[in-house]
C-alpha cells in the first residue's frame, strides 16, 4: 500500500511538472501569447474549482466573484498605492480570501440553491465594483488602466507559477488524509461527521483554498492584460467555461480538468473564433453527449475499464 501511495504521488507531480513545462516552453514556440495566457488562466481555474466541487460536492455558479475581486484587488493598490506588481498580487489574494469569508454562509446551502446563491453574491459584488458614483475607487463602468506595471513576460511566468502551485495542492488533496476526509463529506457529510471529520472545517477551508486559487488568477490577469472592464473581470463565460471544462474531463482527478482545458478549450481556439456558429454546435453537441453517455467525464471512459486515473 505504502508503495503504491509512493507511485501514485510521483506520478501525479510528474504531470502537474509535465503540463507546466509544456506551458512555459510553448510561450517560446508559439507566437500567440494571449491563446496560450488564456490557456494557463483556465487550466488553473479548473483546477481551483476541482478543489471545492471535486472534493466537496460544492459548484458555485459565481466562481467569477473571486477572479473578478482579485483582479480588482490587484488594480486598486497599483492604482492608488502605486505599488509594486507583486504586492498588487498579494491584495488580490486577500481580496478573494475576504469575499470567501463574507460568503462562507452560502456552505449553510446546498445544490441548485449554492450553486444560484454564488452567483448571486458575484453579480451583487460587480454592482459595487461597476457603480458609477464609486468611480474615483474603482473606475466604475469606465475600466482600468494599469499600463505602469504591464509585463506580459512577468504575467505569464507568474500565471505559470501558480498554476504550478495549484496542480500542487490538488495532487496534496488526491493523496492526503484531508483530501479523504473532504471526499468522505463530499460522499455521506452525516457519515463523516460520525466518523470524527470536522464537516464545517473542512468545507470551509476548501472553500478557501479554491476562492485563493481564483483570486490569484484575477489578479494576474489584471497584470498581463492592463486594461479591463468590470464586465470582463465578472464575466459569467468564465465560471461557465471553468466548470464545464471540469465536468468533461472529470472532478477529482488531475488529469480530468487538464484534458477538458485541452480539448475543449483547443476545439474553441480551432473553430470558434473564426466560425463561431460551428463552434456553437459543436461544443453543444460534446456537452449532450457527454450529459447522456459520460456523466463522470472522460476519464470515466478509463476507470470503467479498470485504469486508475491519476
Amino acid at each position: 500500500m505504502r508503495d503504491s501511495r509512493i507511485r501514485r504521488i510521483v506520478l501525479d507531480f510528474g504531470i502537474a511538472t509535465a503540463v507546466v513545462i509544456a506551458m512555459g516552453a510553448a510561450r517560446g514556440l508559439y507566437s500567440n501569447e494571449l491563446m496560450l495566457f488564456n490557456f494557463v488562466v483556465f487550466l488553473t481555474l479548473a483546477q481551483g474549482l476541482n478543489i471545492i466541487y471535486g472534493f466537496t460536492g460544492y459548484l458555485p455558479f459565481g466562481y467569477v466573484g473571486f477572479y473578478g475581486a482579485g483582479a480588482y484587488g490587484f488594480a486598486l493598490v497599483i492604482m492608488h498605492l502605486h505599488a509594486p506588481a507583486l504586492l498588487g498580487m498579494a491584495a488580490a489574494a486577500v481580496a478573494a480570501l475576504v469575499l470567501a469569508v463574507i460568503l462562507l454562509p452560502l456552505l449553510r446551502l446546498s445544490g441548485a440553491y449554492f450553486a444560484i446563491a454564488s452567483m448571486a453574491a458575484a453579480q451583487a459584488v460587480y454592482e459595487i465594483v461597476a457603480n458609477p458614483d464609486l468611480e474615483d475607487i474603482t473606475k466604475g463602468p469606465y475600466g482600468v488602466s494599469l499600463s505602469e506595471v504591464y509585463a506580459p513576460a512577468s504575467s505569464y511566468y507568474a500565471a505559470l507559477a501558480i498554476l504550478a502551485g495549484t496542480l500542487l495542492l490538488v495532487v496534496w488533496l488526491r493523496n492526503s488524509r484531508f483530501g479523504m476526509s473532504l471526499q468522505a463529506i463530499r460522499d455521506d457529510s452525516i457519515s463523516a461527521a460520525m466518523a470524527g471529520v470536522s464537516v464545517v472545517r473542512g468545507r470551509t477551508i476548501a472553500w478557501l483554498l479554491s476562492a485563493l486559487v481564483a483570486g490569484l488568477v484575477g489578479g494576474v490577469f489584471a497584470w498581463h492584460i492592463s486594461v479591463f472592464y468590470p464586465d470582463t473581470a465578472f464575466d459569467l463565460s468564465v465560471s461557465i467555461f471553468s466548470t464545464v471544462f471540469l465536468l468533461f474531463g472529470g472532478a477529482t482527478t488531475l488529469c480530468g480538468p487538464l484534458l477538458g482545458v485541452f480539448i475543449l478549450y483547443g476545439i474553441y481556439n480551432l473553430i470558434g473564433i473564426s466560425v463561431p456558429q460551428y463552434f456553437q454546435f459543436t461544443y453543444g453537441a460534446l456537452i449532450v453527449l457527454l450529459v447522456l453517455f459520460l456523466p463522470n467525464g472522460l476519464v470515466s471512459l478509463l476507470t470503467s475499464r479498470g485504469i486508475r486515473v491519476p
